[in-house]
Order: C-alpha cells, then structure tokens, then sequence
C-alpha cells in the first residue's frame, strides 16, 4: 500500500448555530445553550497518515494564523485519541470566528485517527464544548455546556452565504457582556418544517443571544448584518455563534451565489463564501 493509498481524509465543514439561546449559568462559571446547529459545505480538511510520531503541516488560504504549537486543536486532538500520525490540515475557515472552525478541526482529526488506528472515539468535551456536536458534523440540538448533543431528523437544506469581516471575536469577552443569562429555551419539540422557506420563517422567530453583546464588542457584525439585509435575496440574516461571522438565508442556491458576489465586490476584504447548510 502505498502513502497515498493509506492516507485517511475527513472534512471538517463550518458549524452554524441557527439559533442560539442562552438559558443559564452553572456554579463553576459555564454557561447553558440551547442551540439549533447546522453544518455547512464549506470548511477544512483533514488527511492523515500513520507515521512513528506526529507532526501537523497546515495549508490553505488561512494557515498563516494557525498556531502549530500546543494550542493547536488538531495537535490537542491528537495527543487526546493517542494516535501519532503525519496530519495535513487544509484551513479555508477564518479563525476566531463564532464558526467552529478550530472545533470541527479537532473533531475531523479524532474521526480522521480513529479510522487509522481503529480506535473508538473519545469522550471530547475537554478538547472544547463544540467538538461534541462537530463529531457528529450534522444537523443536532446542543444542550447544557455543549455534551448534550441530539441529532434533529427533517433540518431542510438552507441555502446561505456567510460573511466574516476578518476581525477576530474572543468568545469570553462576548460572554462578559451578556446581560441576561436566563433567557427562554426554544420549544421542546422543534417543528417539523416543510421545506427550507418554512424553516427559515420559523428560525426568525428565534434567537442569537450572544449577537447584540458581539455587536457592542465588534461593530463591524453590525456592518456585515447590513450587508446582508440590504440585499433582496436574503430572507434571514443573523450572527453564528460569538461572531464575527453572519449568515444569511436565501431561497436557493443561485441566489446565495448572487448575494455572495454582491457583497464581495462591496467589500473585497471580506471572507464571504455561498455554501448550503445540512
């Protein structure tokens, strides 16, 4: 067999919260979600091969702000599942970004290393409290601090673009500025949509908690939630996670494409991508 052929390729796609609600604190200072995710075509890409000791090699139009020391989640995944290996990542996700990026890194390299070494997966709450729902890389309900992780049967396909102003958004700092931390849960029971225009009427309905205490912190989401509002083809515009990155819903995949190139002609220095949701 040749390294080629032993090579082991996961994706590791942007995780979106389609809403997301903050419904508590616990004692120790974590925070209680309830949040719809999805996962969408867009993201990284993980390729390992087994090798004596691991090394990591990052590639991609955003590796020049990937850390390659301890910090780094792939390495920490790594070093978690116990598999040495020669790990490429291919970085297409801007960092720091409310869209899981370095999470659905760790999480592709623990399904990535598990295949090669045919070893189950770990327990990977420690890696961070998104690698749960990223192992699962499919619709799902995140609950609690991130372990109570339930996939959600029926999400439709959601045509999107998403937009990054290229500024980075410490996650703590957006937490800091919360002011209501007890706010509602969405429903027990989620609907059961009829297609992705239903859906999308249902989620405007819902929330982003994390998205006005984001804006205070980083203006420029205000600035890219404008962007997407502006544009006619654009039926839901809301931030993912603790931001900077938004997205915006359309009716179909042309129209993501349209609204897409609009706002990068806007604003070339912007990370903006077409992408459908699952």
């Amino acid at each position: 067999m040749t390294a080629a052929e032993a090579a082991v390729h996961e994706a590791a796609p942007a995780k979106i919260n389609l809403a997301l609600h903050v419904t508590g604190r616990r004692a120790d200072g974590y925070h209680l979600l309830d949040s719809l995710v999805a996962f969408a075509d867009a993201g990284d890409r993980v390729t390992a091969r087994a090798a004596g000791q691991t090394r990591l090699h990052v590639t991609g139009p955003m590796a020049a702000r990937v850390p390659v020391d301890a910090r780094n989640s792939v390495l920490r995944a790594a070093a978690l599942i116990g598999v040495s290996a020669d790990i490429t990542l291919d970085k297409h996700l801007p960092a720091a970004a409310g869209i899981g990026g370095g999470s659905s890194d760790a999480a592709a390299t623990l399904r990535a290393l598990a295949r090669l070494g045919d070893r189950p997966l770990p327990e990977a709450l420690s890696l961070g409290a998104d690698v749960p729902v990223c192992l699962l890389a499919g619709a799902a309900r995140m609950c609690g601090i991130g372990e109570d992780v339930a996939r959600v049967e029926g999400l439709p396909a959601l045509d999107a673009v998403l937009v990054n102003p290229g500024v980075p958004v410490a996650t703590p700092e957006v937490f800091a500025r919360l002011e209501c931390r007890g706010n509602a849960a969405m429903p027990e029971v989620l609907p059961r949509w009829r297609d992705g225009a239903d859906c999308a009427r249902w989620l405007a309905a819902q929330r982003n908690d994390l998205e006005a205490p984001a804006q205070a912190l980083c203006p420029a989401i205000g600035a890219v939630l404008e962007r997407l509002r502006a544009g006619a083809g654009c039926t839901l515009a809301r931030m993912s996670g603790s931001g900077a990155t938004c997205f915006g819903l359309c009716p179909d995949a042309a129209t993501a494409r349209a609204e897409a190139a609009r706002i990068a002609v806007e604003r070339p220095d912007w990370w903006v991508v077409a992408t459908r949701l699952r």
